[in-house]
């Protein structure tokens, strides 16, 4: 009877040693497919809608071409060595997978293949540049921007990245950030703030009128980010299982109650509810879960969303006159203001299931601000030399004043947001 027990067990290790090895989730898989396709759309369909509408009729185009572009730069230069800065072996930042090398379609990120993990990861790159474009709009060279999307995925987002979730201990404050506050939101809000600053006021910027094209494609651009947000959000579990399932759902109501919270603020100071504001306030409801999307329950994400779109009302409605740097569309208000409330609420609204028996809030709001303060001088610092580097590669960052006047999309691209 010993000697069966004894055969059995030997016949069944090398099952075991299997079992412990990283298999496939074709359930995991299919989620992360659709999450990656959802994140995608977010940057040339939702975020050139949601900016687009928001600018003159003369520089719609080329504002949602910088989304376009962004996506398609984002892409390319991630897969070429992007994805190895940000999630290479390495303390300070990663090496050993430029062009992908090592991934094959068999490789296991997890459960999942990894070159879907990449894949996932790229969109999440291209938007964060795309995010800083609103901050420069309609003064800056389409060429620049270009250039500079390039650089700046390189040398700013993919380094952070590797130090936030990519294993880069070095600088690592052991900060919760599931699905991008800093790494996106807050980098991104100050790399535009910078170029802003670098780029100086549009000409008629306080001067004269400056009316949104079109409202309607900005509350169309943000129900496409919304949808997108559930895959930035649950995606980034990487898996589909209930914490997946309960960042889908604070997704749903942080970006709710942003709307509620930003239309509240307006109606309040200005008696008029504005369908941008409520467009904004969703967008500012969902930056400020990003970041606790993994740890926060429904309650929880109530309070993180509507102050979230309160501040971001408030940042663009009060803060930006104080200031006085022409970030065009709002991006450092709405993702870098909003951005920090959200990386600091996660240390707070933290669910029981998330909790740790040895968790100690007050450390963790330390880590979370060590967090916030290296990711706004780094990316203060380089976003500044990378945009003059671009600038120097392009004759100039910014356009002419004749150009500005008529407007960019007919001087750069020779075409019309709309001919009658």
């Amino acid at each position: 009877m010993k000697f069966k027990h004894i055969a059995l067990a030997t016949l069944l290790a090398p099952v075991a040693l299997l079992a412990e090895e990283a298999t496939l989730s074709s359930g995991d898989t299919a989620w992360m497919l659709v999450a990656t396709a959802l994140v995608m759309l977010m940057t040339p369909a939702g975020l050139a809608l949601f900016y687009g509408g928001m600018t003159r009729s003369k520089n719609v185009l080329n504002t949602m071409g910088m989304s376009l572009i962004a996506f398609a730069v984002g892409t390319l230069v991630w897969v070429i060595a992007g994805y190895s800065i940000a999630f290479g072996e390495g303390d300070l930042i990663g090496t050993g997978k430029l062009f992908l090398s090592g991934i094959a379609a068999d490789t296991l990120k997890g459960a999942i293949p990894e070159l879907l993990f990449v894949a996932f990861q790229g969109t999440f790159a291209a938007i964060a540049v795309a995010i800083a474009s609103g901050s420069m709009i309609e003064r800056v060279k389409f060429s620049t921007f270009t250039i500079f999307s390039a650089l700046w995925i390189l040398a700013v987002y993919a380094p952070i990245t590797h130090w936030a979730w990519g294993g880069g201990s070095t600088l690592n404050f052991g900060e919760m950030d599931f699905a991008g506050g800093t790494v996106v939101h807050i980098n991104a809000g100050v790399a535009g703030f910078v170029v802003a600053l670098m780029l100086g006021a549009r000409k008629d910027y306080g001067k004269a009128a400056i009316k949104p094209f079109s409202p309607i494609l900005t509350v169309l651009g943000a129900a496409l980010l919304w949808f997108g947000w559930f895959g930035f959000n649950a995606g980034s579990e990487v898996a589909a299982d209930g914490i997946a399932a309960s960042a889908f759902l604070v997704t749903m109501v942080a970006g709710a109650v942003g709307a509620i919270g930003w239309l509240l603020a307006e109606w309040v100071v200005y008696k008029a509810p504005t369908l941008i504001g409520g467009a904004s306030g969703v967008v500012a409801g969902l930056v400020a879960i990003t970041p606790a999307s993994g740890s926060a329950g429904a309650m929880g994400a109530i309070i993180i969303g509507l102050v979230g779109g309160v501040i971001g009302f408030i940042g663009v409605a009060k803060l930006k006159k104080l200031f006085k740097v022409d970030d065009s569309l709002d991006a450092f208000w709405v993702h870098g203001l909003v951005g920090i409330w959200g990386s600091l609420a996660t240390a707070i609204f933290i669910a029981s299931y998330a909790m740790k028996e040895d968790y100690n809030m007050i450390s963790q709001l330390g880590s979370q601000a060590a967090a916030i303060v290296l990711t706004i001088v780094y990316s203060g610092l380089v976003t500044a030399l990378v945009f003059y580097v671009s600038s120097l590669l392009t004759g100039g960052g910014r356009v002419d004043e004749e150009t500005e006047q008529i407007g960019l999309d007919e001087t750069t691209h020779g075409e019309k947001a709309i001919n009658l």
